[in-house]
């Protein structure tokens, strides 16, 4: 990796021209294969993220990750001989809005996509990129749906949810759970993360699966499926969505008589899950998370560097994003060039280590050795358990 720039350079950098989009005017539609910009044109690379809406911190984190990427990637030099744009739209993580978003975003001629943070978003946007051509990273979605189509132009920095099920699952049975009730939102990523999870208890007997709920996204209360969880004699909880509703859910959990264990998915660390929970309602609450920078040592000096340019501490969603728009250029440096079959091949052959650990992929595009946290709810602050 290139030594980083300094934190004056960073700034003035990020303020340029790092990032364009959300209004900004059309470039030249691709044609063919690959970019068909000029070669005195930057490198575009694509990125969508929840900008709006309840999971807009997250998206904003993302961003800036990207942005931190983009500037450090032009103050050593750019990728072949060229720098290197942003070109990032809101998905504000609902379907409708992502499509809108890709189909404007692939207008932008942009050599790869480097963002993706809800599952439910990015797989009706999959055909998109694919059809034009665009290989795909995505930095933070995780469904087994992303999958379904079999498409080799998709790369996935993080585990899939199997192996977030699987993870989970030891982990519950470590905390001395014995009766599992699984919940999800209804939307892609917490529905496959669930099923994954009942599916993998039910093979290894760790855990009898009391229950599979389903709430709605958005409600006022969940006192109706807290009921139900108790109903079920269950005595340990994941849920597998995300935190607005899991904040509320473990509210009226607590609310209802549960003390059990009540663990939450990797959509629900990402964010203020912990807001307004009093230290009664947030005892026992336990998550698993994609990567933490604060946990981890390792990233010390990125993490220095990240909040020279922003004034705050990277938080979750970070490093994936950083990794994604790294990955891209170093595939396009080994491509030799901004064809988008040629960056595609070479994104099979990554062989990277990044903020996030070494990073290869599978023939599906799912990555060889994934990592995943245990935090554990320590007033209103997540801790590393492992």
């Amino acid at each position: 990796m290139s030594r980083p720039a300094s934190a004056a350079v960073l700034t003035a950098l990020l303020l340029l021209a790092g990032l364009s989009g959300c209004g900004g005017e059309d470039a030249t539609p691709q044609t063919g294969g690959g970019s068909s910009a000029a070669a005195g044109e930057p490198i575009r690379l694509g990125s969508l993220a929840p900008i709006s809406g309840r999971n807009s911190s997250s998206g904003e984190a993302m961003v800036n990750a990207a942005k931190l990427a983009v500037a450090e990637v032009n103050a050593a030099g750019g990728v072949l001989g060229r720098q290197v744009e942003l070109v990032a739209e809101d998905d504000a993580c609902d379907p409708g809005t992502a499509v809108t978003a890709a189909q404007t975003v692939v207008k932008k001629d942009v050599a790869a996509f480097v963002g993706g943070y809800c599952s439910s978003a990015m797989v009706p946007t999959l055909k998109i990129f694919h059809d034009a051509g665009v290989p795909m990273i995505i930095a933070l979605a995780n469904s087994t749906d992303l999958l379904d189509p079999g498409y080799n132009s998709l790369f996935l920095i993080c585990g899939t949810v199997t192996a977030e099920a699987e993870f989970a699952v030891d982990w519950m049975e470590k905390l001395d759970g014995t009766r599992l009730s699984v919940v999800h939102d209804g939307t892609s990523f917490p529905i496959t993360l669930a099923d994954s999870t009942a599916a993998y208890a039910r093979k290894t007997g760790k855990l009898k699966v009391a229950g599979e709920l389903k709430l709605s996204q958005g409600a006022a209360d969940y006192r109706r499926t807290a009921l139900s969880i108790i109903g079920s004699k269950a005595d340990i909880v994941y849920y597998t969505g995300y935190y607005g509703e899991a904040n509320q859910l473990i509210k009226d959990l607590r609310g209802a008589g549960f003390t059990g264990k009540i663990v939450v998915g990797d959509g629900a660390t990402d964010g203020p899950l912990l807001e307004n929970l009093t230290a009664a309602e947030s005892r026992d609450v336990y998550g698993t998370a994609m990567l933490v920078p604060e946990f981890m040592p390792e990233l010390k000096g990125w993490s220095e560097r990240y909040k020279a340019a922003y004034g705050i501490d990277p938080g979750p969603s970070t490093a994936e994003s950083y990794d994604a728009v790294m990955v891209a250029v170093e595939a396009i440096k080994r491509a030799g060039n901004v064809d988008r079959e040629a960056i595609r091949t070479a994104l099979g052959d990554t062989d990277y280590s990044g903020l996030s650990g070494p990073m290869t992929f599978n023939d599906d595009g799912t990555r060889k050795t994934p990592k995943f946290l245990l935090l554990k709810a320590d007033g209103k602050e997540l801790k590393l358990v492992s």
